[in-house]
């Protein structure tokens, strides 16, 4: 009995009040399953890339494209109309179809050619920085990354200190300078029987833009004439550029547009890394190759018309991701577009600053573009590549 009264008295003490009182207890929720965790980072993807990019959908981004186009042709009417000298707008009109007389001439000869030679500089290197960026899957990449515009400096230093060579000549061989440089450096990320990852490219990249920006300083340190040429083109402008140079390159920037519009899928591809690229049947290595040598043609091209123009292939993608997203299908015409937007407006502005005297868009787009690109990382984390 004592037995018996010591158990009513633990369960007395120990049991809930619901059960003290015999009133019925509320039933206790029953936790959910949890989610596995490959289906809760597929889920979180989705939403990130439903809320990435201001324009969404098809319809949307053709839209913006359009619009970024409508820009570049109020922008490139500005790089007619405007400059150290005041024309006409009947002028620049008649200049524009052939008809240019007196002052008008000024347009057909020099804006003319520099307006056209900067969308086709623009376009390349934003198409490359966009290409770049996701053969590398690195957001801070650009050119310099693999030391393509390195590899193009030392080309022409070479050929201005042994032949001197100059106008068309040093187009063709800065071009050549790309094209050995990023052989080189696939060579060189992709030997001792390892793979051309991304990060042993841009090692191999990095290592040698360093060699060749050492070679080249030691050349023109030691030959006046060269410092003096040199100093010139590398100062990055489209001013004084003949119509002729652009023609030179034309076959390879159109050539290189053509392999930048095909990858956009392949490098969606990538950017969800080779191992899943391989599962999905996609040729890792050939891509890699393909996409490198669309970024040669595209800034070798650019950079033998204009010499080395900075910023432009870094930031103009970040402006494009901003507008539709992470789809390299929409990013890389629209790199092209905003690319050759933002030059023509950056070489504008070196106009117009203290007319007549001209400062050359490579200093224009050094002085801009760096906050500008600083302002991009502080307003939205950078998507990642």
């Amino acid at each position: 009995m004592a037995e018996s009264r010591q158990r009513s008295a633990t369960i007395e003490r120990v049991a809930p009040a619901g059960v003290r009182s015999g009133r019925p207890l509320p039933p206790r929720p029953v936790a959910a399953p949890e989610e596995p965790a490959a289906e809760a980072a597929r889920r979180r993807r989705s939403r990130e890339s439903t809320a990435a990019g201001l324009l969404r959908g098809a319809t949307g981004r053709s839209a913006g494209l359009v619009a970024a186009l409508v820009l570049l042709g109020l922008a490139g009417a500005l790089s007619l109309a405007l400059g150290a000298a005041s024309i006409p707008i009947g002028d620049t009109i008649d200049a524009i179809f052939g008809r240019g007389v007196g002052d008008g001439l000024i347009v057909e000869t020099e804006r003319v050619p520099r307006t056209l030679i900067g969308i086709a500089v623009g376009a390349g290197l934003g198409a490359a920085g966009a290409l770049i960026q996701g053969l590398t899957r690195n957001p801070l990449a650009d050119p310099w990354i693999l030391g393509i515009e390195a590899g193009a400096a030392l080309a022409v230093v070479v050929g201005i200190f042994l032949v001197s060579a100059d106008g068309g000549a040093l187009a063709w061989y800065a071009l050549a300078g790309a094209g050995i440089t990023w052989a080189f450096v696939y060579a060189i990320g992709s030997s001792g029987g390892g793979k051309a990852t991304p990060l042993n490219l841009t090692l191999a990249g990095a290592a040698t833009a360093a060699l060749l920006a050492a070679l080249t300083s030691a050349i023109v340190v030691f030959d006046a004439e060269t410092l003096d040429e040199y100093r010139f083109w590398i100062a990055g402008s489209i001013a004084g550029r003949e119509l002729s140079v652009l023609v030179d390159m034309l076959p390879f920037l159109a050539a290189g547009a053509v392999v930048a519009l095909v990858s956009g899928r392949a490098l969606n591809g990538l950017s969800l890394g080779h191992d899943v690229a391989r599962a999905l049947g996609q040729r890792v290595a050939l891509t890699q190759v393909a996409v490198a040598v669309g970024v040669v043609l595209l800034s070798g091209a650019a950079v033998a018309m204009a010499g080395p123009i900075g910023f432009v292939g870094l930031t103009v993608p970040h402006l494009a991701r901003m507008l539709i997203g992470p789809d390299y299908r929409w990013i890389i015409p629209y790199s092209a577009v905003l690319g050759a937007t933002l030059l023509l407006v950056a070489d504008l502005v070196g106009r117009l600053i203290d007319p007549p005297q001209e400062i050359q868009v490579g200093i224009v787009m050094a002085v801009v573009g760096a906050p500008v690109f600083i302002a991009l990382v502080r307003r939205r984390r950078l998507a990642a590549i």
